[in-house]
């Protein structure tokens, strides 16, 4: 018999959790290599939680989900109103050129620390993730209400595995109480002047969007060039597309964030911070003033990535290309954003095609159960940090769960620094081996706190 709800058994804390992440990034499973890598590395992955987790996979009912999903169910007190807890397995690829300290799929320890790609994102979340269930189970508990373990080999592509796993439990009737992916992580002084560790939550993320701007004008000869050629219509294309291109609004958890972060400032900052709580108008104006990410909290972005034409220096090429990548802001869509854009390039010349696109998410309450049941365990797991909610720039796989659950957060309870969350798609990312033990301290009390 599992403890009584509401109980919290003995702890059963099992050693190891970084050699078990250091045998997770040995496994390259780099999801857009996955055509020269194939399918090996994704399956030696869903094999290889079999071998760390034995008592998970005794207790749990696992699935794979197509090529990419594997998906586990652990039976509580009442089937109803389940929590998905969220990860993924995959990784973005490494630049050879790039000098890392340790190569970065040999999953290196040294120095209290745990070495490799992925150790952040996204195999660092998932690992605690898991050994909070297996010591759960080794103590013997049972959860209050059923719990989900949604994980997914194709995040870092936009793929379809987390979308897959959504639409099947929705199709099972299953309508999750709380879902937490990725996301947010332990900060320390999250904004200027405030003092002190913020547990950052996102309440909400921002849509993305992939456009290709194409337009087509007369090849031939470089030597004697029309007027208007069709990298220069492409160039002025991404050129009038400025960071002005949107309006910007201030979202309530950017407001509420701002709220608390002034508790934890003094003087003139605090003044300042509450001012700005007070009138979102005015957030919004500054963020935008200030650029970088305080501007991409409060507006849709976007951003030239990729740019095509020509097969020669001395040839003119009959046609050109750029790719926008967009961040949507919440409150904008996908449709609204492509006609902003269509208008504010103003050339019939210029055909827009919409590559992908999934719009922003709503925002989940910060007033709820499920967002105090996340605050209960950062107490535990990381007592000196405040709970903050913020918007999310980035896509996670929990998009696909919005839409039919009221409470999506997105938070990595692992403590990172600045250089940390620097080398995340960087070089040198690595994870603090006690930073794991209190993220697994974090998922094993909000299991045991569920009711």
């Amino acid at each position: 018999m599992g403890a009584p709800t509401g109980a919290e058994p003995p702890e059963v804390v099992r050693a190891g959790i970084a050699q078990r992440l250091s045998r997770m990034i040995q496994l390259p499973t780099v999801s857009a290599e996955r055509a020269d890598r194939g399918q090996a590395p994704f399956d030696a992955f869903a094999d290889l939680l079999v071998e760390l987790y034995p008592l998970a996979h005794d207790h749990l009912e696992r699935e794979r989900i197509g090529d990419l999903g594997i998906l586990y169910r652990w039976r509580g007190r009442v089937p109803e109103q389940p929590t998905v807890l969220m990860a993924h397995f995959d990784v973005v690829p490494v630049d050879e050129s790039d000098a890392w300290t340790h190569p970065p799929f040999a999953g290196r320890i040294e120095d209290g620390w745990v070495f490799g790609r992925g150790a952040l994102d996204d195999k660092g979340p998932l690992v605690v993730v898991m050994d909070a269930v297996e010591n759960l189970l080794a103590a013997g508990f049972t959860p209050a209400r059923d719990v989900y373990l949604s994980f997914g080999g194709d995040e870092e592509t936009f793929g379809g595995a987390a979308r897959v796993i959504a639409e099947t439990l929705r199709d099972r009737g299953v309508e999750p109480w709380l879902v937490l992916d990725e996301g947010g992580a332990v900060v320390n002084a999250p904004l200027p002047f405030v003092r002190g560790r913020a547990a950052m939550v996102g309440v909400g993320e921002k849509g993305v969007l992939t456009l290709r701007l194409t337009a087509r004008g007369e090849g031939g000869h470089a030597s004697a060039p029309p007027a208007r050629t069709a990298v220069r219509r492409i160039a002025r294309a991404v050129e009038r597309l400025s960071p002005g291109t949107f309006r910007a609004r201030t979202p309530a958890a950017v407001t509420r964030m701002l709220e608390l972060f002034a508790t934890r400032a003094e003087g003139i900052p605090r003044r300042l911070y509450r001012l700005l709580a007070a009138t979102p108008w005015l957030t919004s104006r500054v963020f935008t003033a200030m650029g970088g990410e305080p501007a991409a909290l409060v507006r849709t972005t976007i951003a030239a990535t990729m740019q095509s034409g020509g097969t020669a220096a001395n040839v003119l090429p009959s046609q050109a290309s750029a790719t926008l990548n967009l961040r949507i802001a919440l409150g904008d869509s996908v449709p609204s954003t492509v006609k902003r854009v269509r208008r504010r390039i103003a050339d019939r010349h210029v055909e827009i095609e919409v590559l992908e696109g999934d719009g922003p998410s709503p925002e989940s309450s910060t007033e709820n159960a499920q967002f105090a049941l996340i605050a209960d365990a950062v107490k535990v797991s990381h007592p000196d940090a405040a709970t903050v909610p913020y918007v999310m720039m980035a896509a996670t796989d929990s998009r696909h769960f919005h839409r039919f659950s009221p409470a999506v957060y997105r938070f990595a309870p692992l403590a990172m620094s600045r250089a940390q969350r620097a080398s995340i798609h960087g070089v040198d990312e690595r994870v603090e081996i006690a930073a794991l033990e209190r993220g697994e301290l974090f998922h094993r009390t909000l299991l045991q706190r569920l009711e």
